[in-house]
């Protein structure tokens, strides 16, 4: 019989920091980025994701950071900028 893929899991204590960074939010608080130069958190995913990313930092048990699996392709569009025609005023030049 074949075994079962284990479950990633996270440790309790990572879950503490999530629950405390959730708290910071819900009391208006939490800020994100680098010395809360981002700004105020506005959902909950940011949230629990600034909660885990802290958990890292500490070493704590936490699985990577999931891929996406199918990566979409972005497409450019190319500008037309639209020429605007200047008006060139000639000043006549007056004979003194």
């Amino acid at each position: 019989m074949a075994r079962k893929a284990k479950k990633r899991r996270y440790s309790r204590s990572s879950g503490s920091d999530v629950e405390s960074e959730m708290r910071r939010y819900k009391k208006g608080t939490a800020k994100s980025g680098r010395k809360g130069r981002g700004g105020r958190v506005k959902s909950r995913k940011q949230a629990i994701a600034i909660g885990l990313s802290k958990a890292r930092k500490k070493g704590k048990k936490v699985p990577k950071k999931a891929s996406k699996k199918t990566s979409k392709k972005k497409t450019t569009r190319k500008r037309t900028t639209k020429k605007t025609a200047r008006k060139s005023s000639k000043r006549k030049s007056s004979t003194r």
